[in-house]
């Protein structure tokens, strides 16, 4: 791995660790100012708000920025922005409409650096296939262990000594990473394309996704997965209280239990791939998926209900290093923003439609209904998007994609490359 990555690895890391800490504080900081389900609701959603509304012009946006340059921006930014609530909450001057405006800030910060990361991580790593899954699985393995398990329990224990101690926690993580950003290797810039307007730069950007059948079940998985994910989300509360006679603390348990095999899946993505070839581990992560939360519904005791989501978390873990990993392999390099932001905006529009679901279906039949119509939404989904994600194709794209060899253009000379595996 390239010295650099190693840098970029750290800045995410103590990124997300912060981030962890803010997601834990900020709804817990709410709650001290009201009581009111739908204002509480409200600064959940703001953060979500900049995906919905900027994903593809901000993708559109990071293709015409320096990358590198885009990122450390951004943390800065989100750094200088933590200084607002942190002096209003020694002030005492917070309200539920500065922590909304903060939170949608926030997420329009982490918009245009989770974007230009994705598309910087490619050039850096030379497009090699085995070394993106390899960056992948560490960056979303660190991903996890620090927001899932370190950050949340941290953001509660500051929050404690202070309203604004949470929310400097968070700043200090981004200001370093943007200082450890600043200190990343330069890429080269993409070719320049002729100048158009932004939002026709944007609109081709989905269309490339759209009219590629590989692209297309590569933002299918991740779109229709969060529809079912989050129907269950919705109710899994209520399920494990009513239905596994589980407490408050048994509860965290059990979400710790899928945050553990989310780290398990990230680990193995790449062996999985190796053996089963990249398009087949995608199968057969999004079945196992929908076989857990199956199974999940199932579940006679807390036991079972724990290892279903150990189970479907490392479905997840796994899906989230191969997918990504795939698409940057294979997007050229001028179009990886508008790609990867197009993606991640069909997946957070999806949510919300499955909190709709999981609520309607617990509220028209019972609790587990939610569970169970998720696992059909997601076996469904394994099945249609079977093909479009095959070895086959995968391969294909990949040859595609690969450097042109020759003496204006040489093969960058790799160890990683030479040992990638045969699928890939």
């Amino acid at each position: 791995m390239p010295a650099g990555f190693g840098r970029l690895w750290t800045a995410q890391t103590v990124s997300s660790l912060g981030d962890g800490v803010t997601h834990a504080a900020l709804p817990l900081i709410a709650l001290t100012l009201t009581r009111d389900p739908m204002a509480l609701a409200v600064v959940t959603a703001a953060g979500t708000l900049p995906w919905l509304l900027f994903g593809v012009l901000g993708g559109a946006l990071v293709d015409r920025w320096d990358r590198r340059h885009t990122m450390w921006v951004a943390d800065a930014a989100r750094a200088a922005l933590l200084a607002i609530p942190a002096a209003a909450a020694v002030l005492g001057m917070l309200s539920i409409p500065l922590l909304a405006a903060v939170a949608f800030l926030l997420g329009l910060g982490g918009l245009f650096f989770d974007t230009a990361a994705t598309a910087y991580l490619p050039d850096l790593l030379h497009r090699d296939p085995a070394l993106l899954e390899r960056a992948n699985s560490r960056l979303r393995g660190a991903q996890t262990a620090m927001s899932g398990f370190a950050g949340p329990p941290a953001g509660s224990a500051l929050l404690a000594l202070g309203r604004s101690v949470p929310l400097l926690a968070d700043a200090v993580s981004y200001a370093l990473s943007a200082l450890l950003v600043r200190t990343l290797p330069t890429v080269p810039r993409p070719a320049t394309e002729a100048r158009e307007s932004l939002l026709r730069q944007a609109r081709a950007g989905a269309s490339y996704v759209f009219r590629d059948r590989l692209l297309l079940g590569l933002a299918l998985r991740p779109a229709v997965g969060n529809i079912a994910f989050l129907a269950v989300e919705t109710v899994l509360a209520l399920f494990a209280r009513e239905r596994l006679g589980i407490s408050t603390f048994g509860f965290g348990l059990l979400l710790t239990a899928e945050a553990t095999g989310g780290l398990l899946g990230a680990g193995i993505a790449s062996f999985l791939g190796r053996r089963l070839g990249t398009g087949t581990a995608l199968t057969c992560t999004a079945a196992a998926e929908g076989l857990a939360i199956l199974g999940l519904a199932a579940a006679p005791n807390p036991y079972l209900a724990g290892l279903a989501l150990a189970v479907c978390g490392a479905g997840m873990g796994a899906t989230m290093v191969l997918g990504p990993s795939l698409r940057q392999a294979i997007v050229p390099a001028h179009l990886m923003g508008r790609v990867a932001s197009t993606s991640r905006m069909l997946a957070m529009c999806a949510a919300p439609l499955g909190a709709f679901l999981g609520g309607w279906l617990a509220t028209a039949y019972d609790v587990r209904t939610p569970l169970y119509a998720a696992a059909g939404l997601l076996l469904t989904m394994t099945a249609i998007t079977a093909t479009m994600t095959g070895n086959r194709r995968v391969e294909a794209a990949l040859r595609a994609a690969a450097p042109v060899s020759g003496p204006d253009h040489p093969e960058p000379a790799e160890p990683a490359r030479q040992s990638a595996p045969d699928v890939l």
